[in-house]
């Protein structure tokens, strides 16, 4: 009970705690705890600004959900009718997929096709091993508006 005793100290029939001893830094002196809470009165409080994300304005979340554009010839004839094909990321929804295509190529989306290709297992000889799955967006854009992939 002797160690309960000098942790706490009884004032006035209240137990309160008492303030930790001051620490010895390298060179003997004293080192204090500094206090970071500050209290500020409801009316100088500010709010934080969020910051107002415009169209074509790239942001570090796009390169997150895109990976890459998927080409293949079948992705080539999509794109004469307006349907570009990408890699994304596993956990992204269509909401992430639209905003990132927005704010990356700069053009509006009209709907967009989520396909989860799942992992396959291949062979070489008689090694065995898996195939990567992935995520992959068929995304379709606003007629008259183009998604350069592969610059000329």
């Amino acid at each position: 009970m002797g160690i309960l005793k000098n942790i706490f100290k009884k004032e006035d029939g209240k137990e309160k705690k008492a303030k930790p001893s001051v620490k010895k830094g390298p060179l003997l002196k004293p080192i204090e705890k500094k206090e970071t809470k500050k209290e500020v009165s409801k009316e100088t409080k500010k709010t934080p600004k969020i910051p107002v994300i415009k169209k074509g304005q790239l942001t570090e979340h796009d390169y997150e959900v895109l990976h890459s554009p998927h080409v293949t010839e079948k992705a080539t004839k999509l794109s004469e009718e307006n349907k570009y094909v990408f890699k994304v990321s596993k956990q992204t929804n269509k909401n992430q997929i639209k905003q990132s295509v927005e704010n990356t190529y700069g053009v509006d989306v009209e709907e967009i096709r989520v396909i989860n290709i799942p992992k396959k297992k291949r062979r070489i000889g008689r090694h065995t091993g898996w195939r990567k799955g992935y995520k992959k967006a068929i995304v379709r854009v606003k007629k008259g508006q183009k998604i350069e992939i592969l610059p000329r």
